[in-house]
């Protein structure tokens, strides 16, 4: 295959920041992939979407830009569909394929930027699920072997916005499809507060799969900013787990805190919370700065560097560790 040489990124990351690939190819199948022809010594940086990454420096490697396409039924039984998908499909686009055809189980997850193949790898979530809870399999090429590996749900190892592919084996696969495993009858989740008032504001009377997906979209329109009018990659940090003693020590000091106790007993608090608590809600230094309305989210209003936004985290996270003594911990993937 053909790579183009010193490609800016600008165009294919969210954030919309400058960032020079020494080599770049879009792959759209796997007999693409399998025939690449790399050379060992050179790193490479496999890119999907481009919602989850921070460009602070050049690539000096190979971009792959994973375009694989196709959405197909692979077997179903009384109460599952198992829908395989190619990497390179839109997650949205996907949602919604699910939602026209009654498959039920990624409702909750209804715009989030990104590609399919990203999904495990990010182990994303939103409003009360994960996709781990939906994951069947996937495919995923060895680069240095040349050769396809399967994993199960066990072998991808998921924790909260976590997989092996984010860490341990990080660099060393492109993940080609993924095969969810999703209910022919729903499960409903709007526990999440925020899902429960949007469907009471909507007038929602008959519960569906389409209804919770048009309240996330709606909560997510009105909270976050579009990466087509400010840069961004949605959710910079984690939210931070403590033990339930240090939470009940954090709500004596602050009693508007917040968090979600966990099955293993510890609390998940509430990331954007503790950062507009800390004053950085609507910050702005140059073009680096903080969302107006989600402290969550760290923003490029035009011609910021990636540096400056990643200086700007590490600023963050030293406010929030002297103020409540908490570790945030970021969830964009930093290059």
């Amino acid at each position: 295959m053909h790579f183009a040489e010193n490609v800016d990124l600008k165009p294919y990351n969210s954030f919309g920041l400058h960032a020079t690939a020494r080599y770049f190819t879009k792959i759209s199948s796997l007999d693409e992939l399998s025939n690449l022809d790399l050379m060992q010594d050179i790193p490479v940086l496999v890119l999907g979407g481009g919602s989850n990454i921070l460009f602070t420096q050049d690539v000096n490697g190979y971009v792959l830009q994973n375009g694989i396409p196709g959405i197909s039924v692979v077997r179903e039984d009384s109460r599952h569909v198992y829908l395989r998908a190619g990497a390179g499909e839109n997650w949205h686009g996907f949602v919604e394929h699910c939602i026209s055809r009654a498959y039920a189980g990624v409702e909750n997850l209804a715009l989030i930027p990104g590609l399919t193949g990203a999904s495990p790898m990010q182990n994303i979530g939103a409003y009360g699920m994960e996709i781990s809870e939906v994951f069947h399999e996937l495919e995923a090429w060895h680069l240095k072997e040349r050769e396809l590996h399967r994993f199960s749900r066990d072998d991808c190892r998921f924790a909260y916005r976590e997989s092996v592919f984010k860490r341990a084996l990080k660099g060393g696969y492109v993940i080609t499809h993924v095969t969810f495993r999703l209910n022919k009858e729903p499960e409903f989740r709007i526990a999440y507060g925020a899902i429960r008032e949007e469907l009471e504001r909507m007038g929602v009377q008959d519960l569906s799969i389409r209804a919770i997906a048009d309240a996330v979209i709606r909560i997510r329109t009105s909270r976050l900013p579009d990466p087509a009018v400010v840069g961004n990659a949605g959710s910079f940090f984690k939210n931070p787990e403590v033990r339930a003693e240090t939470y009940a020590a954090l709500q004596a000091d602050h009693p508007g805190i917040v968090g979600y106790p966990q099955p293993s007993g510890r609390v998940r608090l509430a990331a954007g919370w503790l950062i507009e608590r800390a004053g950085w809600k609507g910050f702005r230094r140059g073009d680096a700065g903080v969302h107006d309305r989600q402290a969550l989210v760290l923003v490029n209003h035009g011609n910021a560097r990636g540096r400056e936004i990643y200086d700007l985290s590490t600023e963050i996270q030293e406010s929030i560790r002297s103020m409540f003594g908490v570790e945030l911990e970021r969830e964009v993937n930093v290059v």
